[in-house]
């Protein structure tokens, strides 16, 4: 990429931040205008459940790339290619983010908890 495009691609990115804050601030507004209690039992029930969840799925995932990364490099040698560090941390945060996103809506579907 051109030294032209980072600056647009960084200005879009953080117009893009700010639009889904003030989106999220104007609905918990609402909510609270419209007398929506924003959190019960309920809710910190599937908050809880989807939490632990998201701990276990995270931890599983992250010992099974641990568990890659040492195998690959004793066994396969170069055969496979050096993972960085910054991709594991992405990939950590994607598994972490849409666990708990996928957790939350299948326990608020979930008729009885």
């Amino acid at each position: 990429m051109t030294g032209f495009t980072w600056p647009i691609i960084l200005i879009v990115n953080a117009v893009l931040v700010l639009l889904v804050g003030v989106f999220v601030l104007w609905k918990i507004h609402r909510d609270k205008k419209a007398g929506y209690p924003t959190q019960d039992e309920r809710t910190l029930k599937i908050i809880g459940r989807a939490a632990i969840g998201t701990y276990y799925i995270s931890l599983a995932f992250m010992v099974s790339l641990l568990l890659f990364i040492i195998f690959g490099t004793e066994f396969l040698g170069q055969l496979l290619p050096e993972l960085e560090a910054s991709w594991a941390i992405i990939a950590i945060m994607l598994v972490n983010g849409i666990s708990y996103g996928l957790l939350s809506w299948y326990y608020s579907r979930k008729g009885d908890l």
